[in-house]
Formats: structure tokens, C-alpha cells, sequence
């Protein structure tokens, strides 16, 4: 772990919404535990108790939302607000970890990276700088017991980071940043020579090098800058040094893959669209459509 994470996480677990969700982590028991890596990530637990299923079920809930998963704990199924095998199993093809270094950038609560394991990578390591993100992915590693690491930091952090990986994926990260070529030179900054980066990001249709940039938020998301064409999104990853753009898959979010459930609170993607039409978003916008891409350093 980085000193600068460790700090970030010192200081976070001394606030009044985190504090006693770090207490309830720590007090939950040991238990002789076991991982399956379907579209599910599940954690099988051995000669669990009644009480004991309820303390995990009461913590989880505490921890909402829960965005990326699904997760199963025991008997306990976490239907969280995206079914992100959808888009892990639309790039799964596409790439092969093992023996390598890999990094998600934006990990949330570290769904993709429980399901990397499975293909033997040398080491796994999570960016974000989200606390609750942090405090659901220590929930799910409490019982998993695995090694990946997760760093309480974001994209701008990659630079100073002093490790290199094979391997990066921002996935849902790019749109939210106010300058996209400098993230991308970021990102690229923490590969290693002939390392692969995977991105998605929301995308608008069209064959000119344009970009919409929305007025005040795009699906009610105020922190969305600039959603580029394909082809601008090449330019983009061109000018920060990147070379063989490789378009993977454009695909629509629809309801199905994004919706609201008992473990998130708030708002999903059926709120964020146009009532009267869902081809856009409650803003007018095209409603959100992601490019998936590979490009390398």
C-alpha cells in the first residue's frame, strides 16, 4: 500500500459515516470460506450460524449502496444496482492476466478484480478514492481473503505511484474527468512498455471528431464533462501517446444491466432517462451508450 493511500484511509476511518462501518467490518467473525467465479462473484462459507449470517446481512446493509456486483456471501445475495458481468463478460475475450500486473482504476468495490482472480494474475491492485467503496470491498475481501491490494486513490495519483502494470482498466471513469487527455496521459504513465489499457466510456453517435458537452448533468449526473464520437475518442488516446486504437464493442445501457434494487438508495438509470422517451435522457441528451476499447502504450 502506498503512503499516501494509507494516510487517506487513516483519515477516513476517523469520520462519523465511516467510523462505525470499519468497526462492524472488524468485528465480523472468521470463517473457513471458499470463491466461485461465476457471473456472481460468491463467497461459500462453512458452518455459519444463524446469528452469524445475520451480522453479515446487517453490515452489508449498511454499506449500501452497492453498485457493482452481483455479490453472493453465504446465502446472503447482494443484487446490486448494475449487473456488471455484462460488460466484464463483453471484455473477457478480449484479454488474458495471467502471470501479469493488473490495475482497475475506479474499482468501486472491486467486482472486476474478485473476478480477475480466476485467471492467475501475478498481482491485482484497485484505485478509487471513494471510503464506502473501500469499506464494501474490505467486507467482501474479510471473508474472500484474497491478496489484492486497493489503494484509497484516483487516476491523478497513477504518476506518482511508482509501480507499472500490464494491464490497466478504466471502465466508467473517463467522462468524469474535466480534462480527458490528461487522464489518459495518466493512465498511460502507470504501464508498462507494450501494456494494454481497456476503457470504457459514454459515447455519442457520429463519424465527426465532436464531442457534446452537457449544459449542468447528463442523467442527472452533474459531474459528466465531455462524451466524445468514436472518432474523437481515438484523437483523445492518440494525443496522449497511445497507438493500435482497437474499437472492442459499442453497446446501449439499458434496464436490465442498470436498475434500481433493495441495495442501493437513490436513483437509477429508469429515473435518469425521458419518460416519454427513452431513446434520451431526462436532460434531452442521447441516452447513454458506451465505446469499448483497447489500446496499447
Amino acid at each position: 500500500m502506498s503512503e499516501k493511500s494509507k494516510r487517506q484511509k487513516e483519515l477516513a476511518s476517523s469520520w462519523k459515516d465511516i467510523k462505525p462501518l470499519r468497526q462492524m467490518i472488524d468485528e465480523l467473525p472468521s470463517f473457513e470460506t471458499s470463491m466461485t467465479f461465476g457471473d456472481t462473484f460468491t463467497v461459500d462459507i462453512k458452518n455459519i450460524s444463524k446469528a452469524d449470517e445475520q451480522q453479515i446481512k446487517d453490515a452489508a446493509l449498511s454499506l449500501r449502496s452497492w453498485r457493482k456486483g452481483p455479490f453472493q456471501i453465504g446465502n446472503l445475495f447482494i443484487d446490486t444496482e448494475w449487473k456488471s458481468f455484462i460488460k466484464y463478460n463483453l471484455l473477457r475475450p478480449h484479454f488474458n492476466l495471467s502471470g501479469k500486473k493488473a490495475a482497475d482504476i475506479g474499482c468501486n468495490n472491486g467486482y472486476y478484480l474478485f473476478k480477475m482472480l480466476e485467471d492467475s494474475p501475478k498481482k491485482l491492485v484497485g484505485f478509487d478514492p471513494t471510503p464506502l467503496f473501500w469499506c464494501q470491498f474490505d467486507f467482501i475481501n474479510r471473508l474472500a481473503k484474497t491478496d489484492i491490494v486497493y489503494e484509497l486513490l484516483g487516476v491523478e495519483d497513477l504518476a506518482d505511484y511508482g509501480e507499472k502494470f500490464d494491464v490497466i482498466f478504466c471502465l466508467g471513469v473517463l467522462y468524469h474527468r474535466s480534462d480527458p487527455i490528461e487522464c489518459l496521459k495518466s493512465l498511460k504513465s502507470a504501464l508498462e512498455k507494450n501494456g494494454e489499457l481497456f476503457l470504457d466510456t459514454f459515447m455519442i453517435d457520429g463519424d465527426e471528431d465532436i464531442v457534446l458537452s452537457p449544459k449542468k448533468s447528463y442523467s442527472k449526473i452533474s459531474n459528466v464533462y465531455f462524451i466524445p464520437t468514436v472518432n474523437a475518442l481515438k484523437n483523445w488516446c492518440e494525443r496522449a501517446g497511445f497507438k493500435e486504437f482497437e474499437l472492442l464493442a459499442v453497446k446501449p445501457t439499458d434496464t436490465n444491466e442498470q436498475r434500481k434494487t433493495e441495495w442501493i438508495l437513490g436513483q437509477s438509470l429508469e429515473d435518469f432517462l425521458d419518460p416519454k422517451d427513452n431513446s434520451k435522457t431526462i436532460e434531452g441528451y442521447p441516452a447513454p451508450k458506451r465505446a469499448y476499447v483497447k489500446v496499447k502504450v
